[in-house]
């Protein structure tokens, strides 16, 4: 994934989810913020963060906010990112499989289904910046809607489908990633019936530069 437009700016406050005050070039900003969660654990006064400017000039906020330095590591932060370098992941791994996107099934819109031969894969994809001592954590905040669609993987399985959870770890080089049980234990409870179940748990590291996000290593699951 690329972004055309970035730049640096110095994290100030967050008025509330969707937007950010940002330092730039000694101007404060308002910034949309390109992710919904908390993120308190990145968006700490004074760090640096990278933003991309905004495709239509006449936006009120003319820019989004999509990276953020935890020390001297960079973590992309951008929610929508994951899917796009999912497409690309996927793509490598079954090179001469159709491969949609926003799925529905039953009632839960999954992230892909991918035909591979005689195979059907259902896929869902989530998004990991929370990171402690090297360990990448999922998720950072409760997420019912995430167990849900872990159930519908389970009775996909059941049904004779292929599944799979893939996390996309919007850093680089964390060591493995877990469930966050401290955070919404219902999800790891979740997660870990879904792998004794037989829906595959896939996780990938990215290389994050200012403007590129890039899916890089396979990355160990404790669960």
């Amino acid at each position: 994934m690329t972004y055309p437009s970035v730049r640096t700016g110095v994290f100030r406050s967050r008025p509330n989810r969707f937007i950010a005050i940002v330092d730039i070039d000694g101007v404060d900003t308002v910034c949309h913020v390109k992710n919904t969660g908390r993120c308190k654990e990145l968006l700490t006064p004074g760090c640096t963060v990278i933003l991309e400017k905004a495709a239509n000039p006449a936006r009120k906020t003319p820019y989004d906010l999509i990276a953020v330095y935890k020390g001297d590591r960079l973590i992309n932060m951008d929610s929508q990112a994951p899917n796009a370098v999912a497409a690309d992941f996927l793509s490598a791994r079954f090179p001469h499989a159709t491969i949609r996107r926003e799925v529905t099934y039953g009632d839960s819109r999954l992230d892909f289904a991918v035909q591979n031969g005689d195979d059907t894969w259902l896929i869902e994809v989530k998004g990991c910046t929370l990171e402690i001592d090297n360990i990448g954590y999922f998720p950072d905040a409760p997420t019912e809607r995430g167990v849900k669609h872990l159930r519908h993987l389970i009775r996909a399985v059941e049904e004779g489908f292929h599944a799979a959870v893939l996390f996309i770890i919007q850093m680089e080089g964390v060591s493995a990633i877990r469930p966050n049980d401290t955070t919404h234990p219902a999800f790891g409870d979740a997660l870990r019936d879904a792998a004794k179940a037989g829906v595959e748990i896939w996780a990938v590291d990215c290389t994050v530069t200012p403007s590129t996000l890039t899916h890089r290593h396979p990355v160990p699951v404790q669960l």
